[in-house]
């Protein structure tokens, strides 16, 4: 089953690239291109693709505004809402940060190779964070706001629930969890959306971020508190 994909980024260079490359690539289609956030957002509820490759800066709304909307549209109508894949140029960009918060699966770097694009465009379609530990600590470090306190919601969660989003604040996959804890990866996959259910989270990226915010992960090193 193909992947269906929709381009949004302001540069005509850059969106026509990545349309070409993507439509070369077995397995992926192209749903649409959008050349500034509105559009992205008005085709992405139109044709409902399965990715939104979402340039963060882009006229009339930028590619945050445009991800909050998108996403926020989806869960009011029911609908499964589309993985949104953001671009940007630097990886410490505080933009990027936002974008995790608004609900984004993960970003990519603009100078990614082409294959490692279209392999993060399947492997957001498939549910997993595009998000390495590095990276993720580095973001929270440098763009956190003030802590939040989450301990009324923290206490709502299962004792396994807790240790389930621990462990993906700390960059783990679901297979990676399910070995920690002997568990089969539906009974991890079933833990991660209970925990997201009682969080109010949108996706697995919202998750790791609030896991640093409520101090259940210690930027820096990804031990627990």
């Amino acid at each position: 089953m193909s992947v269906h994909v929709l381009v949004a980024d302001d540069q005509a260079l850059v969106r026509a690239g990545l349309v070409a490359l993507l439509r070369a690539a077995p397995g992926t289609e192209v749903a649409g291109e959008a050349a500034d956030g509105q559009q992205a957002v008005d085709l992405t509820l139109a044709v409902r693709p399965d990715v939104v490759l979402m340039d963060i800066r882009m006229p009339v709304i930028d590619g945050i505004a445009a991800t909050r909307r998108i996403l926020g549209a989806e869960r009011a109508s029911g609908e499964e809402p589309p993985k949104v894949l953001v671009l940007t140029t630097f990886d410490l960009d505080e933009h990027v940060y936002a974008a995790l918060r608004a609900g984004a699966a993960g970003f990519l770097l603009k100078e990614t190779p082409p294959a490692r694009i279209i392999a993060a465009v399947e492997a957001v379609a498939a549910g997993d964070v595009l998000l390495t530990p590095r990276i993720t600590h580095r973001l929270v470090e440098a763009f956190r706001p003030q802590r939040v306190s989450g301990s009324a919601v923290v206490d709502a969660l299962t004792a396994r629930e807790r240790e389930v989003l621990v462990l993906v604040g700390q960059g783990l996959s679901n297979a990676e969890i399910a070995e920690r804890f002997v568990l089969s990866e539906a009974t991890v996959k079933t833990h991660v959306k209970r925990v997201m259910g009682k969080l109010g989270l949108a996706s697995r990226a919202q998750a790791v971020v609030w896991a640093y915010e409520s101090g259940l992960v210690v930027p820096g090193d990804g031990t627990a508190i």
